[in-house]
């Protein structure tokens, strides 16, 4: 019986920004581009995977999450065909990982963590290259380079070896490079990791532009702002166990701790509103309270109205709800910094 914490596929929370909302709202309806059950794994006598269970439909973003040592790199090591599991049934793309794993291998692509770009070919040859190892034909194969350069925005740089790429370019041609097969599934290992912000937005919007054409993403990030941004669901991985699943949003109510910080400059203000809210969480000396609230608009109006029934005057307000940080931190016990969950 599994103990993650998981919310339903059907969930009406919204996409995630730059998504289609109706796109993401008919997933649940959608074939699985990855069905897991029971995934186990061991090394020796380190259990690395521990049971775990994975329903991903096609066309959505998927990131797992998780500590150094959570089983991460595994999961896809397996789902990728380069790791054999102990026990658990998987199909990817429809074919039985087990019984079919050329069939698994022929719909997938797989960008890792460090770049597969030969720094002594130029853009255009390594894709070349690829070609010639998916078989693509003398016409076929100049066809898709030019197409995946024009797509890249790498057709200025196409004659230019890979070494004088800029690390945003060199990650866009290790992508076109996992695309010349046309897989419809993609497993991206930290994709953005060394870049720059203006660099990682790009990548951002290209994977954007991969879901929206139908394409599914496995990503694994430790960027938690990038599974936050990206993810239509997100499932957190602790000693080789799921411990929760869900949408960005739904992992976050998960964790309490949501107030809103009001600041006054009338000290007359200051001590009205502490009677008002005597569970606050109070700075005398600043004069700040923090109410503990949900983050919804119909509590925040409450207590506006309540505040103004009281004709309380209030210099500043905001609003303070747990982020995916709050959620790591909750269901690992491990700090993430507030910007990377490795």
């Amino acid at each position: 019986m599994s103990d993650t914490i998981s919310a339903p596929l059907t969930s009406t929370t919204a996409a995630p920004s730059g998504t289609s909302a109706s796109a993401r709202a008919s997933a649940s309806h959608a074939p699985l581009a990855i069905e897991a059950t029971g995934l186990r794994k061991a090394f020796k006598e380190k259990k690395v995977l521990d049971g775990i269970d994975l329903r991903i439909p096609e066309g959505t973003i998927f990131s797992l999450l998780g500590p150094n040592g959570a089983g991460k790199t595994t999961t896809v090591q397996i789902l990728s065909t380069l790791v054999t599991p102990d026990a658990g049934q998987v199909r990817v793309s429809g074919h039985d990982l087990a019984k079919d794993a050329a069939g698994v291998r022929a719909s997938i692509g797989v960008t890792g963590q460090f770049s597969a770009v030969d720094n002594l070919l130029t853009g255009e040859e390594n894709l070349a290259m690829m070609c010639d190892l998916h078989h693509l034909g003398k016409k076929e194969g100049p066809r898709r380079v030019a197409e995946l350069l024009d797509q890249f925005s790498l057709v200025d740089a196409a004659k230019r070896p890979a070494s004088t790429y800029s690390g945003g370019m060199r990650r866009r041609l290790d992508l076109a490079m996992t695309l010349v097969g046309d897989p419809r599934l993609i497993f991206l290992d930290e994709p953005t990791t060394g870049l720059d912000p203006r660099s990682r937005h790009d990548m951002w919007q290209i994977i954007r532009d991969l879901v929206n054409g139908g394409v599914t993403i496995f990503l694994t990030t430790q960027y938690l702002e990038e599974a936050d941004q990206l993810a239509d669901r997100i499932a957190v991985l602790n000693s080789g166990r799921l411990v929760a699943e869900g949408t960005p949003d739904e992992l976050k109510r998960l964790i309490p701790g949501g107030h809103i910080r009001l600041q006054f400059t009338d000290p007359l203000g200051y001590q009205k509103a502490s009677a008002l809210f005597p569970e606050a969480s109070a700075d005398d000396e600043a004069m700040v309270l923090q109410v503990a609230h949900n983050g919804s608009v119909p509590a925040l109006k409450g207590l506006l109205d309540q505040l103004e029934r009281e004709s309380v005057p209030v210099e500043g307000l905001s609003v303070h709800t747990p982020d995916l940080d709050d959620v790591f931190f909750a269901l690992t016990g491990q700090y993430t910094g507030k910007d990377s969950a490795r």
